[in-house]
């Protein structure tokens, strides 16, 4: 029979005894465990319970206190579930610091940015992740100033794997790579609402490529050979070549009718043959260094879990609050991912011991 024992809260009382030196004098004061700080206080158990369930689970408070009187017969004030969190936030700041670090130094990292409800207000909340490191951070604008104030990017000099989201070629240090599973989704689109063959051919071939690249590099290879590159972007070119043919461009203004800003407007298929033929290196990167991934999926993957919470809370009160579960939350992606227990991180970080990741890989 495999049962859980009734659990229940164990209460410790720590006694420190306060003595006179007959010789001298001097009063000598006994010195109370590490951590034993107030006369009631809640111990690393409680805080690492309290913090796996709103954290890990995206349970709330008020669910939180409930689980709590549930299973403890103890009700917790909502004040130190909060606390516990922001405490946690605090421990875990030397593994923060060396995440970032160690993503600076990464040869390829994915980044990805998505909305957040922050006072009732839009935020952004943007990530930098590899499948060992997971760094999150919220702020009031989407684009560089945000990322630029994360600390991560402006001294990064890999490969940068993204949506193609503008602000990101603000970056020029670093090389950068487009997320081919946004392209098939596009070309999905034009080949079902514009009925234009070549859009299923660019994709099949994208497809290929991918497939290729997956089985070359079970045989130990870092890239295609320049002969299988060659060929693969000559069928590129003649792919664009077609789909321009089934897209002209629109005729140019009249000069009779005054000058708007910006560029023209083009219909979507134009807009994404414009988008693979200028940036067809960064489009198929995955093909010259087998370290680029295919998509930007591991990013997107990362970015669910922080829109799985705001669906369940409805957003964050505080903007402390939210970069305070933001840091949380990267530092128990980057313990999953390197095979530690959330659990254990958390209680660790507690103890002051909190998980740091010890290398990368490139």
């Amino acid at each position: 029979v495999f049962d859980i024992p009734a659990m229940r809260i164990e209460v410790t009382e720590h006694r420190a005894e306060i003595k006179l030196c007959p010789a001298c004098g001097t009063e000598n004061r006994g010195l109370f465990p590490d951590g034993v700080n107030s006369p009631v206080q809640y111990g690393n158990g409680i805080k690492t319970w309290a913090t796996y369930f709103q954290s890990q689970h995206f349970v709330p408070v008020k669910r939180t206190a409930q689980i709590f009187e549930d299973l403890l017969n103890h009700r917790i004030a909502e004040g130190t579930l909060i606390k516990a969190g922001q405490e946690l936030a605090v421990e875990i700041a030397p593994a923060t610091a060396v995440v970032k670090e160690y993503l600076r130094q990464s040869a390829v990292v994915n980044t990805d940015e998505s909305g957040l409800r922050v006072k009732g207000k839009l935020h952004w909340l943007h990530v930098v992740a590899t499948d060992e490191l997971t760094d999150y951070s919220v702020h009031a604008q989407r684009g560089k100033p945000a990322m630029d104030e994360a600390g991560i990017l402006p001294e990064f000099q890999g490969c940068m794997v993204h949506d193609h989201w503008k602000s990101y070629f603000g970056y020029q240090d670093c090389t950068h790579a487009l997320c081919n599973a946004h392209h098939l989704r596009e070309l999905k689109f034009i080949e079902t609402q514009y009925r234009q063959p070549w859009a299923a051919q660019m994709a099949e071939l994208l497809l290929e490529i991918k497939k290729t690249v997956a089985t070359i590099q079970t045989m130990g290879f870092k890239a295609l050979s320049l002969e299988s590159r060659v060929v693969f972007e000559k069928r590129y070119d003649q792919i664009l070549d077609t789909g321009y043919a089934v897209n002209p461009r629109p005729p140019p203004r009249p000069k009779s009718v005054p000058k708007q800003k910006g560029r023209p407007a083009q219909p979507p298929p134009l807009n994404l043959l414009d988008r693979l033929r200028d940036f067809k290196p960064q489009t198929l990167a995955f093909m010259t260094d087998f370290r680029v991934p295919f998509d930007n999926n591991q990013a997107e993957r990362d970015v669910r879990m922080i829109k799985v919470k705001q669906k369940v809370s409805g957003g964050f009160r505080t903007l402390e609050g939210a970069n305070d579960f933001a840091r949380i939350r990267g530092y128990l992606s980057t313990a999953r991912k390197n095979a530690v227990r959330v659990f254990d991180a958390i209680r660790d970080a507690f103890s002051g011991k909190p998980f740091i990741p010890s290398c990368i890989s490139q």
